[in-house]
């Protein structure tokens, strides 16, 4: 008899699934039936949850900010400024499986809010994660003109953009290489204000 899940264990599920439709059939494909069936739950389970199909489409996406979100606060934060700034970066580049579903994900969901208004706030939502953490990365090596943080999110958006399109096997140190260019490399200790106090080892960070 198969095991019964918990809520926590059933949104990971659900969530999961609701990536894999939208990387293989697009956000227009997401549906509680579409995304039961990828789950392997039944329907009515699923609507428990998610009773509507925007209600699914809006948690697919607010996870991704979520994974956004707890892998910098995990970061750690007895480094020095610019590594600080750099690995948070880094977790929004899609450098391996984990970032490139969410990269797909938000690349979809783009793509679909240009024909569908009802998405624009997700895709705001989604888009805001990602510009709060280039100004945090930005304010932790000095630059707090608003126009170094546009140029940083662009800079990002693009490299994201290339990486997600091209071949998985090619090799991507040219992305880190342009970011590394970017960055100012004569910040001092870490200002507590640019990140959380929450972290890991300095070991840890991800190159």
């Amino acid at each position: 008899m198969p095991r019964t899940m918990d809520q926590d264990e059933r949104d990971r599920a659900v969530v999961a699934a609701a990536w894999r439709v939208i990387e293989t059939e697009g956000v227009a494909a997401l549906s509680v039936r579409r995304v039961a069936a990828e789950a392997g739950i039944a329907p009515s389970s699923l609507r428990y949850l998610f009773p509507t199909q925007a209600s699914v489409r809006a948690r697919a996406i607010t996870a991704a900010g979520e994974r956004i979100r707890a892998r910098i606060e995990a970061l750690p934060t007895d480094v020095h400024a610019h590594e600080w700034a750099r690995a948070a970066l880094l977790e929004l580049l899609p450098l391996d499986d984990e970032r490139r579903t969410e990269m797909s994900v938000t690349i979809a969901l783009g793509v679909a809010a240009k024909a569908d208004p009802a998405l624009q706030p997700l895709r705001r939502t989604l888009d805001g994660e990602v510009r709060a953490v280039c100004a945090r990365a930005a304010i932790a090596v000095g630059l707090t003109d608003p126009r170094d943080i546009d140029a940083l999110h662009a800079l990002i958006d693009g490299l994201a953009l290339h990486l997600i399109v091209q071949d998985p096997a090619e090799e991507s140190a040219w992305a880190t290489a342009a970011l590394d260019h970017w960055l100012p490399e004569n910040a001092g200790p870490l200002r507590r204000a640019a990140c959380s106090t929450a972290g890991r080892s300095a070991s840890a960070v991800r190159r």
